[in-house]
């Protein structure tokens, strides 16, 4: 019935069915007793009163898929086009960027040599040029997290020992925990399988999920990284924090490009859409949690099998 509502021709004929009952019901009418004709009078008005709903029903539900595939479809094309023009633009501001990053090092270097680093008054200069070259390799950052999310990801898919670059990961960033009084704890499942997947692109999400937990706990906290089996087929991986967590109105937003809660300089909003695209690739799902004084958890999982798109 579902293809009939999708060709006007089939609307037509639907149109057409409550009009051949009753008529049908007239017909036979002819050779019933009165009480029979009255039976099949209300049996009649009942069939069109349901035919009439459903089909009304159908037709407004079908408008309303129409509607909103409709939508999706311009706002997949409005996407396309964003990437396209955001890649070009990250191309175009590479090299200027680059043309600057060399002066400022090369200005540091002769601000730093032993003629001039005797002047104390030229130390707001040198700090001046140090923040340009710090922004210039923020702005540097930010164009290759362009270029990567408008560039297509060919995941090279292997079987990955999950709790060993989990830990890996963990002990990349333990250190730096350390010195904000971060405590890293571990939960990892015992005799896990391996997992098929991209080990380059999974670390690159790992590490994202633990530096943003760090950053959201600030210090005097604790990340703890966990791993198990939620289904036979399926292998998670978890971050949680005791960070303040995430505002209900914001938790729909973070993986979407751009969106950032961190304080202007801090943040370039493409981390978790990095990790919404990298996950996608690897045929896995990332999900993002935050219950009320609980921190924010984030759960990676991933196929047991070869699925990767």
């Amino acid at each position: 019935m579902e293809p009939l509502l999708h060709s006007e021709q089939g609307r037509k004929l639907l149109r057409l069915g409550p009009a051949l009952l009753v008529f049908t019901s007239a017909f036979a009418a002819r050779f019933l007793p009165e009480w029979g004709r009255l039976a099949l009078g209300l049996a009649t008005a009942g069939a069109v009163y349901w035919a009439v709903s459903w089909l009304a029903d159908k037709t407004v539900r079908s408008r309303q898929e129409e509607c909103r595939l409709g939508e999706e479809l311009l706002q997949s094309q409005k996407m396309a086009a964003v990437g396209q023009l955001s890649s070009g633009i990250a191309h175009e501001i590479n090299t200027p960027l680059a043309v600057i990053g060399q002066e400022a090092e090369l200005l540091l270097l002769d601000l730093e040599s032993e003629a001039l680093k005797s002047r104390p008054e030229l130390d707001g200069t040198r700090e001046g040029v140090r923040q340009i070259a710090l922004q210039v390799e923020r702005c540097r950052e930010i164009t290759h997290k362009l270029l990567s999310l408008s560039r297509k990801l060919e995941a090279i898919v292997q079987d990955t020992d999950v709790n060993a670059l989990a830990e890996d990961m963990a002990l990349l960033v333990e250190k730096e925990a350390g010195l904000k009084s971060i405590v890293i704890h571990r939960n990892y499942a015992p005799a896990l399988p391996p997992a098929a997947t991209d080990p380059a692109l999974l670390r690159q999400v790992i590490l994202n999920l633990l530096n943003n937990a760090m950053q959201a706990v600030g210090c005097q906290g604790s990340v703890t990284v966990s791993t198990d089996m939620p289904a036979r087929d399926r292998v998670r991986i978890t971050v949680d924090d005791t960070g303040p967590g995430i505002s209900p109105e914001n938790i729909s937003k973070i993986f979407n490009p751009f969106f950032t809660t961190k304080p202007p300089g801090q943040g370039t909003g493409l981390g978790l859409s990095m990790c919404l695209t990298i996950m996608e690739r690897l045929g896995g799902t990332i999900q993002a949690a935050s219950p009320p004084g609980q921190g924010a958890r984030f759960e990676v999982v991933l196929p047991l099998r070869r699925q990767a798109a």
